[in-house]
């Protein structure tokens, strides 16, 4: 295994590559943080202009395609091309890596990298994925609140480099089961909302009198309303929900089915800093999925407690979040004695009405419908106590509620379970990309091939690449009767890769006898008269074919080149 010089000699990828891998710097094999700046009037109309809000963390999918003409962007972008590899430096925690399949332009909060000859570039996108790779840039960045990796530093950041064969059947197989993955997360991302379609129907099953039809028609024959409603009764608003109630049942407003004493109250709207011990109050934000998050709440003085002591909530009360949020709970024999702030209003239910029946109702989708078409605001929506308290609720007959109750916990259990299951998998299935990227590149995921050329030699051929002067131009006459075409690059080569006396035979092993001494890469390419690309693909395959030993700092002949 060879390490760059610029690697830390501690890092913790040193010793856990196959021996034909090297560790080096992305700086070495790539252009990173070379682009090409283009200004938003001279951007085509019709041209993709990508921002980072169009690329979903961790799975890179994109998530929108969006012209000039859609955005009318009017910042600098950066200019890339079809193939190559997008990065996001802006929070790259977030993960988002794109390779581009069309040219376009995009935010310069993206560095669009160009992989060199050493680099395939799915290997690369695979590799910025890395959680080694992750880890250094979460060090290397600058900013607080919105951590941005430096030009310099993405330059310095580890690669692992494998063959270069190996790379590609490295991201074959990574693309094959990463893509698995996703489609497993996927399916199972899909669960939460089933689950929440199901409690909703349970709900709506719960005030409707669907769910106890059966319970009905057998042991609730002789089931009676609370005594208050007769003298309460109202009719159910009109809504986008259609309500249809058994006949026993009937429409009570809100207002109504509280203890006439206590009433619909809010709670403290000035509670101070938050105390380590006194008074604890229930916020909107401390209604997580029907229940009352202890371990949440906030303290206020006694002082203060004791002039809302109208809003002190005990064993039984029914909470519902008015602000911002139309969340409900039952509050819990620990939290006595305790109060509500101004976003939560506290409903006592009077007798005859179970305290979880009412809080089902008004979490129920219809009850919920109505009270969203009562919200006042835009930005952050209000429910007041007017509206609050006229609010429809369907009562059952008393002992119908017990059963209603029953019913709706165990089938909530149920979706509880479920919802356990779901994140213990999604635990699982987030964990398996990373550990599949870490076996990837330490040469565990695909064999090794003792016939694939070292990433040693990939390395000497990127720097001797880099270190080769630029052909000098020869010049070339016009033919008489046609106009003159600007010279290519390779004009100044005498050779081609695909002369008979080149491809396929040991043309550069030739060379090298007739220097009579290991030669560079460099020296031997200024001899070869071959173009540059021609002559690292020929020089490749005569390493392969055994006619040129590779040296990692110079070359000879090989065994086999006669």
């Amino acid at each position: 295994m060879t390490e760059s010089p610029s690697v830390e000699a501690d890092s913790p990828l040193r010793g856990q590559l196959p021996p034909s891998w090297a560790l080096t710097i992305l700086g070495t094999v790539t252009d990173y943080g070379r682009t090409e700046k283009v200004e938003p009037e001279d951007i085509p109309a019709g041209a993709w202009v990508l921002e980072l809000e169009d690329i979903e963390k961790d799975s890179s999918r994109i998530l929108q395609r969006r012209t000039q003409s859609e955005r009318q962007s009017l910042s600098t972008k950066n200019r890339f091309g079809a193939g190559d590899v997008l990065y996001g430096k802006l929070r790259p925690y977030l993960n988002k890596v794109v390779i581009a399949d069309a040219p376009g332009f995009c935010t310069t909060e993206i560095v669009p990298v160009q992989p060199g000859p050493a680099l395939e570039r799915r290997y690369l996108f695979h590799w910025l994925k890395h959680p080694a790779f992750l880890k250094y840039v979460e060090a290397a960045s600058h900013g607080m609140n919105m951590p941005r990796l430096g030009t310099d530093a993405g330059r310095a950041a580890p690669l692992v480099l494998a063959p270069l064969r190996e790379q590609t059947r490295i991201a074959d197989q990574l693309d094959t089961l990463l893509a698995r993955i996703q489609a497993c997360k996927d399916r199972l991302e899909a669960i939460p909302a089933l689950l929440k379609r199901f409690r909703q129907s349970v709900l709506t099953a719960a005030v409707s009198g669907d769910l106890t039809s059966d319970w009905r028609d057998t042991e609730g024959q002789n089931d009676t309303l609370p005594a208050f409603v007769e003298g309460n009764l109202a009719d159910m608003p009109q809504t986008g929900s259609a309500l249809s109630l058994p006949g026993g049942w009937r429409i009570v407003q809100a207002r109504n089915v509280v203890q006439p004493d206590a009433g619909i109250v809010y709670g403290i709207v000035q509670p101070g800093p938050n105390l380590a011990n006194g008074i604890r109050y229930v916020q909107t934000t401390d209604i997580v999925d029907g229940h009352i998050q202890l371990q949440s709440l906030c303290h206020t003085s006694e002082e203060i407690a004791n002039r809302y002591r109208r809003s002190s909530i005990r064993k039984g009360d029914v909470l519902l979040g008015i602000i911002r949020a139309l969340k409900v709970a039952v509050v819990p024999d620990d939290l006595e004695g305790a109060n509500i702030s101004r976003s939560v209003a506290r409903l006592r239910p009077r007798e005859g009405v179970l305290p979880k029946f009412l809080a089902y109702a008004l979490q129920s989708p219809v009850v919920q419908e109505w009270l969203r078409s009562q919200h006042r605001g835009m930005d952050m929506p209000v429910l007041n106590l007017a509206e609050v308290r006229l609010a429809p609720i369907p009562i059952a007959p008393i002992g119908e509620q017990a059963k209603i109750v029953d019913r709706v916990d165990s089938l909530f259990a149920l979706a509880d379970a479920i919802q356990a299951r779901y994140n213990a998998a999604l635990g699982q299935i987030e964990r398996m990309a990373p550990v599949l990227l870490t076996k990837a590149f330490r040469g565990e995921l695909c064999p090794q091939d003792p016939n694939d050329e070292p990433a040693s030699t990939l390395l000497a051929r990127v720097a001797a690449d880099r270190n080769a002067p630029a052909p000098t131009r020869r010049p070339r006459s016009p033919r008489v009767g046609r106009p003159l075409r600007a010279p290519k690059d390779t004009a100044a080569m005498t050779k081609s890769r695909q002369d008979d006396d080149v491809m396929g035979q040991p043309y550069l092993a030739g060379h090298l006898r007739r220097i009579g001494t290991p030669a560079s890469a460099e020296a031997l390419f200024k001899v070869a008269e071959l173009p540059v690309a021609d002559f690292y693909k020929q020089l490749a395959w005569e390493v392969e074919q055994g006619q040129v030993k590779d040296n990692q700092t110079t070359l000879e002949p090989g065994h086999a080149a006669g």
